[in-house]
């Protein structure tokens, strides 16, 4: 099974580059990398940054340009010397397909080169059965892929799938072996002729804020995600930490519709991708409250080993939640900036789709 790599790919920044004709690919990945974090730069910023020589930058850089992964911005003028010109990853360049797994919707997304969604379906999930018919997902696979241009598809780098821990096991437990997601995976790679990541889906969607989002700059911080369940990872030094135990509380949107079930309220809504909720109650606003007092519990044990200045909270929720409950965080913790995500259209699918681009052209 092809796994991708658990860390969000982006040193760039701290890497050096190796001259050698035999490390070509490491390079161009290395200038790949380092255009993702610092769009608009310059070919010279290029080799101040990673070390590589003016003209083995300038090779790579042109490479990447006739290969159509990078494009040129406007020349920029009024300096001295000759006038600088801007680059930056074309959007155009490559795509992703990304599939969700989630409690009671699974999301499709493809997204292109810098992470804007082209493409977005849902399709409906059962608790009991966690995977759906291939055929349903196979359907919207190529529904993401024929959104494209023709002369696009091939552009294509592969599919990401972002899997919860328990969706595994109960496939498992349904079907008796433990390779339900095996098998998927390879009825999908048959179909598509594409290779296809797989990756946990907490792990998957801290990724993709990391590649896309506004933990692109951030060396260190805690992640948040408030799906059916609020779970965490923590990023040192650019890499991705699950630890030991599940890292997971029962204070996301599953108490919720248990307390608007037990109230006699409706709660379909909060399982769909509606930007906004109709007002829900004293069920929502307590619920809010425990949320909020189980991140700052969280936040508080965790600073007591670990030194770390921001928090990263996601969710597929509307956005006023993350501002409300990151409100309430940096009203607590003062020195800890709280930063709602920048990705909010199906997190898990951009993260599952981030992974294809980091296995075939980030720095590993």
């Amino acid at each position: 099974m092809r796994f991708a790599p658990p860390n969000p790919l982006r040193i760039a920044d701290r890497a050096s580059g190796l001259n050698a004709l035999s490390v070509r690919s490491y390079n161009e990945r290395l200038v790949l990398s380092l255009l993702l974090q610092n769009e608009g730069i310059s070919r010279m910023e290029i080799g101040e940054k990673t070390g590589l020589s003016a003209q083995t930058a300038s090779v790579i850089v042109r490479s990447l340009e006739q290969e159509g992964l990078v494009s040129q911005g406007e020349a920029q003028r009024g300096r001295v010397g000759p006038p600088t010109i801007p680059l930056s990853l074309n959007p155009e360049g490559a795509y992703a397909v990304g599939v969700g797994f989630s409690r009671r919707r699974i999301d499709i997304a493809l997204i292109d080169f810098i992470g804007t969604v082209r493409f977005h379906k849902q399709l409906p999930a059962d608790e009991a059965n966690p995977f759906p018919q291939s055929s349903d997902l196979l359907g919207a696979i190529g529904q993401a892929m024929t959104s494209l241009p023709v002369e696009a598809r091939s552009r294509v780098a592969g599919i990401g799938l972002a899997v919860p821990d328990e969706v595994d096991a109960m496939a498992a437990t349904r079907n008796g072996s433990s390779t339900s997601l095996k098998a998927l995976q390879g009825e999908i790679e048959e179909q598509s002729k594409l290779p296809v990541f797989v990756q946990n889906d907490i792990t998957a969607v801290a990724g993709g804020e990391s590649m896309f989002g506004v933990a692109k700059p951030l060396n260190d911080y805690l992640f948040f995600y408030l799906g059916a369940r609020l779970q965490s990872r923590l990023i040192l030094n650019h890499q991705i930490y699950k630890g030991n135990s599940s890292a997971s509380f029962d204070h996301g949107l599953v108490r919720l519709e248990s307390e608007l079930t037990r109230r006699g309220r409706p709660s379909e809504i909060i399982w769909s991708s509606s930007p906004e909720w109709p007002d829900l109650g004293e069920a929502y606003s307590e619920w809010l409250g425990e949320c909020s007092n189980r991140l700052k519990a969280s936040i508080s044990a965790l600073t007591q080993f670990v030194e770390f200045r921001t928090v990263v909270l996601s969710s597929y929720a509307p956005q006023k939640i993350a501002k409300a409950l990151c409100a309430d965080i940096g009203r607590e913790f003062p020195d800890i900036q709280a930063l709602p995500a920048r990705v909010t259209i199906s997190p898990k699918a951009v993260g599952a789709a981030s992974l294809p681009f980091s296995s075939r052209f980030m720095i590993q």
